[in-house]
């Protein structure tokens, strides 16, 4: 029995001294994920070191079931509003924070990431009792350029708007004519895309991406992100109604670490169609932040998704009540 437990706990010590860092454990998203990205840059806005924290490299609905459990302390993830995960996990603790940020530590990411303030308002959730600062992105599908053909790019772009009614997700109602456009700005556009939108009455002001070809593939790969997340349920349903609504494709949706890891995959020829935050597609377009040297020169928008919010949460038995407490 003694030497049982003298095992467990080198083990666990073992286990933390993987994970590096100081005693405020933080799960930061997947490694190829655009959270993990940004949860870097939060940590510059606020001075917090690697010595200051433990990170965990989970996808939100891991992160989020361990924080139920008290193994982690703090999880940062980019989510629509509401997010499913966040509401199950106060309904199972009951006590679950949200964490502002700072007007400084805003600053910094609007001037160091391309993410914009966002205010979640009281309403947004049930445990909330006032407004939560933050700050988001826009959540945009792109495809692959040498597997999406013209008239598929149409279809996928014209589906995305006509058909989002059959869409029972929640951030489904964010993909409106309206908001079509969002986080396009400086991407190349699919020319099906471009060829639908303005045919909508809308004017389109992006490069337009080159084409592999007229063909294209019937069975196709949509990257989405952890289960845990918006991007997988979501995309799910996507695939479903692109299914039932366009013919002569089976376009399967796939658990991904998200965002980076989709704009890799079509670069690579990997997958056809990838959900991502417009931030790193900017960045893989460029070859720039974790692109660099490595830029995807066979991607192209197709359309908006809904807003990324940047949403941080623990638990009111933390103490935790901002991401300054970290360095305290």
């Amino acid at each position: 029995m003694k030497k049982n437990y003298l095992f467990s706990m080198l083990a666990f010590l073992l286990f933390l001294t993987a994970c590096g860092g100081g005693g405020t454990s933080i799960a930061i998203g997947p490694p190829a994920s655009e959270t993990n990205s940004v949860s870097k840059v939060l940590f510059e806005a606020y001075g917090i070191g690697e010595d200051d924290y433990s990170e965990y490299q989970e996808g939100f609905g891991d992160a989020a079931d361990s924080v139920q459990d008290g193994n982690i302390d703090i999880s940062v993830g980019i989510l629509g509003v509401p997010a499913g995960s966040i509401e199950s996990l106060q309904a199972s603790t009951g006590d679950v924070k949200m964490i502002s940020l700072t007007d400084e530590a805003i600053e910094y990411m609007e001037e160091n990431s391309g993410y914009l303030r966002y205010t979640i308002p009281a309403d947004a959730y049930e445990f909330l009792e006032e407004d939560v600062e933050t700050v988001t992105a826009y959540a945009i599908l792109m495809a692959n350029t040498d597997t999406i053909n013209e008239e598929l790019g149409y279809e996928l772009a014209k589906s995305m708007v006509e058909n989002a009614e059959e869409n029972t997700h929640a951030q489904s109602e964010h993909m409106t004519l309206e908001n079509a456009l969002s986080g396009a700005e400086g991407l190349p556009i699919h020319p099906g895309a471009k060829r639908y939108y303005e045919e909508q009455g809308l004017t389109v002001d992006n490069p337009v991406a080159e084409i592999g070809g007229d063909e294209t593939k019937s069975e196709l790969i949509l990257g989405t992100g952890s289960q845990g997340g918006t991007y997988y349920p979501l995309g799910g349903e996507m695939a479903t109604i692109w299914n039932n609504n366009i013919d002569g494709i089976n376009i399967t949706n796939t658990e991904t670490g998200a965002s980076i890891e989709n704009l890799a995959s079509i670069r690579d020829g990997n997958m056809d169609l990838g959900m991502t935050v417009h931030v790193p597609a900017l960045d893989a377009i460029n070859g720039e932040g974790d692109f660099e040297g490595n830029e995807v020169p066979n991607a192209a928008f197709i359309g908006h998704i809904y807003p990324e919010v940047v949403q941080i949460v623990t638990r009111e038995n933390t103490g935790i009540e901002g991401l300054e407490d970290i360095t305290d």
